[in-house]
């Protein structure tokens, strides 16, 4: 059964049964029931409740195996402890789908996740599909199938914008600031515990289904991150999903020893695999409905050059600054454009951008305006911003508004009515006519750099992973003779030798077990050479003196390795050196860094950035989850802050980006082959004009 067909039993159902519905107003039962009659379930109800004759004056029935014919949907608000009879009770009357509203499952601890499991095993058996446990229900506000089947006090206007809420509590909010804000609401799901029905399950139904236009969605996990990746990136070609996620700070930490280790934390997954699917991140549920209002009724801009139309000085600032802090382009008019507004405003007007036609505007001279600036080929979309003055009503405003945005439908505007004189008049005539209106500049901006960021990823040019031919089974017996001796990490030269099996460039090294030999290498590779210690005990070589860097000669050489066994042994103990790695010293390059950690959650999570010591310091770094493609990959070197440095800067010749791309996707692929890699650094990878090289690495195992 495909997800579609098996949660239209849920969304559109053609009758309901109530199980533990109330004659007690107060009660969740008795909401439950009161909803579906107050917004006018269109199909047949049956309330449950072996003791009352009637609920809401219908008829009640004792159990689900007395209503007489079919049934769709039975939701539950029963104890915990006759959840499951109930259940069973639904399986054999042939029940397709449950919605239990009840708590005390997983989200209670031990037992009551061994109550999930049992319930689960009951709703797969009978081949039913599940809403919940631990949550607050579903509604759709279609004519055809309408239904509120929660028990949130309020019910938010018809529209496109369909919602999940995986808190019940959040749930009851986002419904109140839905209908606050005349939000259109399409359908609605709380999920709770997601013990059968998912978010995933939820974004399918909802790819398939014409009348939503936008998705939002409140989560506190994302669920399988493989399959959210699989079908958000198909799904925001055609619709944009806007997610708020909770928990961005981290409950604990977990002990990491690569660079890539300690900086990746959930949240940076979750931004990059977000990122990488298209999906908009929220930041707070306040700016997810900023967002919305916008998503709703205008369309993505072709570029981000906004215009501001504004009767106050102030207010236009504020809003520039908002808009360029946002990623916005406050652009200069054409001068066309310039003297076609100068024949209409007073010469005391600042007809630049943002215009300011001073306090005398009237509502025609909103509509004027406006509509010069979205005829200006150097604009993309406008936002207009209005402070009562004595005289003018925000109503006639907001008409104003309305009219000229009726003949630039290609072209966002976004509307900021300050002032409390007729703000809520103006606010409803505007969001009524499909013009997203925000009493604050802030908002504004945030969302129209949201729509643009959307219509960038619409434009981002489609690519799958690469595959790559590499020895796979050198990496095998490299990873496995390190199991085999019981350690926990790969010496410096095993880690270079396993990228090398997977086509990343390294440098040339020796491994050295007394002094005569370290001197007999650094002869053979030709001086200058690197010594590196080779130790179990040292994980950051440089903190321990364990590095010695263009060493010119046999001399140099000498002198080198003993300082490094002195330095080392008298942080550690004496047998702490293990060998010294002599290595070429490779002259010139930028320093990068790239690694790999795994996420208990996200799986293989990568980070690109500046290397060398300041890694940790900068904090310079982007992150993307597997598998990466290469668009991910120079999306990620492009985004660090330090980009200009491997652009060229003061005549340098530019880095080969090209080259650094290709070894991150070549390290998504070693992560996907070789699950025993926990952890893995190249830092630095020294970038050229043309290629790039390894020049040192560290590989931690997993425990597998």
């Amino acid at each position: 059964m495909t997800t579609g067909r098996s949660l239209d039993a849920l969304f559109k159902p053609s009758s309901i049964a109530v199980v533990g519905a109330s004659r007690r107003p107060g009660t969740i039962g008795y909401q439950l029931v009161d909803n579906l009659l107050l917004h006018g379930f269109t199909g047949v109800l049956y309330p449950v409740n072996p003791n009352a004759r009637s609920v809401h004056s219908i008829p009640a029935v004792p159990s689900l195996l007395d209503i007489p014919g079919s049934l769709d949907l039975a939701i539950v608000v029963v104890p915990k402890e006759l959840v499951g009879d109930v259940v069973e009770q639904a399986g054999e009357k042939g029940v397709r789908a449950l919605v239990v509203i009840s708590a005390g499952f997983k989200e209670t601890g031990p037992a009551g996740a061994r109550r999930e499991r049992a319930l689960m095993e009951r709703v797969r058996r009978y081949g039913m599909r599940l809403v919940g446990p631990n949550c607050m229900g579903l509604l759709n506000t279609a004519e055809s199938h309408s239904m509120n089947a929660t028990f949130a006090p309020t019910m938010p206007p018809p529209g496109s914008v369909s919602m999940l809420s995986q808190s019940g509590a959040m749930g009851v909010t986002i419904l109140d600031y839905a209908a606050e804000l005349g939000i259109g609401i399409h359908e609605f799901v709380s999920v709770g515990n997601k013990a059968d029905v998912s978010n995933n399950d939820v974004l399918e139904y909802w790819e398939g289904d014409d009348a939503t236009r936008v998705i939002l969605m409140y989560i506190e996990s994302v669920g399988n991150p493989r399959n959210f990746t699989r079908i958000a990136r198909r799904i925001s070609r055609q619709k944009p999903i806007i997610v708020v996620k909770s928990g961005r700070t981290a409950a604990g930490a977990r002990a990491a020893t690569s660079h890539t280790g300690a900086l990746a934390s959930a949240d940076t997954a979750t931004d990059a695999l977000f990122a990488q699917c298209g999906v908009l991140r929220a930041g707070t549920v306040s700016q997810l409905f900023d967002w919305a209002m916008a998503f709703e009724s205008q369309p993505a801009p072709l570029g981000n050059r906004v215009a501001i139309v504004t009767n106050a000085g102030g207010p236009g600032i504020i809003i520039a600054d908002a808009c360029e802090s946002a990623g916005l382009d406050v652009a200069a008019l054409s001068e066309e454009t310039q003297d076609r507004l100068r024949q209409v405003f007073p010469e005391e007007a600042s007809l630049r951008n943002p215009v300011d036609m001073v306090a005398s505007a009237t509502s025609e001279s909103y509509r004027v305006a406006l509509d010069l600036v979205l005829e200006d080929d150097n604009i993309d979309a406008a936002i207009a911003a209005f402070v009562p003055p004595l005289g003018i009503r925000q109503v006639d405003v907001a008409e104003a508004i309305v009219s000229a945005a009726a003949d630039h439908g290609d072209k966002p505007i976004l509307a900021v009515l300050m002032g409390r004189e007729g703000l809520p008049e103006g606010l409803a005539e505007l969001n009524e006519a499909g013009i997203p209106a925000y009493t604050f500049p802030e908002s504004a901006a945030g969302a129209l750099s949201a729509l643009y960021r959307y219509r960038q990823w619409l434009e981002r040019p489609k690519e799958d992973p690469r595959r790559f031919d590499v020895d796979r089974e050198q990496a095998v017996r490299i990873l496995e003779s390190a199991k085999a001796q019981g350690r926990a990490q790969l010496t410096e030269p095993e880690a270079l030798a396993l990228l090398t099996a997977y086509g990343i460039p390294t440098v040339e090294v020796r491994v050295t077990r007394s002094r005569r030999e370290a001197l007999e290498a650094a002869e053979r590779l030709g001086y200058p050479v690197v010594f590196k210690v080779i130790s179990q005990a040292v994980i950051h070589k440089t903190d321990v003196g364990g590095v010695k860097v263009d060493i010119r000669s046999p001399e140099e050489a000498g002198r080198a390795y003993d300082e490094i066994v002195a330095s080392v042994e008298g942080a550690h103990g004496q047998g702490s050196v293990d060998a010294i790695l002599v290595q070429q010293y490779v002259r010139g390059g930028r320093e990068t860094i790239a690694g790999m950690s795994v996420d208990p959650n996200f799986g293989p999570v990568f980070l690109f950035g500046l290397g060398g010591i300041y890694v940790e310091a900068l904090e310079d770094v982007a992150f993307a989850v597997s598998p990466v493609s290469g668009v991910d990959a120079r999306e990620m070197i492009g985004s660090i802050r330090g980009i200009k440095l491997l652009e060229g800067v003061r005549g340098e010749a530019a880095a080969d980006t090209d080259a650094l791309a290709e070894v991150i996707q070549r390290l998504s692929q070693l992560a996907d082959d070789h699950e025993a890699v926990a952890e893995l650094d190249i830092n630095p990878l020294l970038a050229f004009e043309s290629g790039c090289l390894a020049v040192d690495a560290r590989v931690r195992l997993a425990d597998l």
